[in-house]
């Protein structure tokens, strides 16, 4: 392993439909906490100082003492406002059974849910 410096892509989404990025080339041994910090959304978007936001590396959960390494990409989760599943439900009813999904069209003289 080179001693070079440490590539990684730091995102965040501070709001639906928008998307925070930002390369940072950083010093071996660095960790996540150092990408936030050298990013500078701790001060920019004071939220991220929250214990509500969790964070994580390439979609996997990871702590602020991470070690990175090159080519990573940091990610700052926000807190979900909806339970997937509940909203899943919701849109089902909404929707009703029969126009939804694999019910929505079916072939005639076909069995129900083929």
């Amino acid at each position: 392993m080179s001693g070079g410096p440490v590539k990684v892509l730091v995102l965040f989404s501070p709001s639906p439909r928008s998307v925070l990025e930002t390369p940072l080339d950083l010093p071996p041994g660095a960790t996540l906490g150092d990408a936030l910090q050298r990013a500078g959304w701790l001060e920019v978007h004071p939220e991220l100082r929250s214990t509500t936001l969790s964070t994580g590396i390439w979609g996997r959960r990871a702590d602020l003492n991470a070690k990175l390494r090159d080519g990573d990409r940091v990610e700052v989760y926000r807190p979900l406002r909806v339970d997937p599943k509940v909203a899943r439900r919701e849109r089902f009813v909404g929707q009703g059974a029969r126009s939804a999904g694999l019910f929505a069209q079916r072939r005639p003289g076909s069995k129900a849910g083929y």
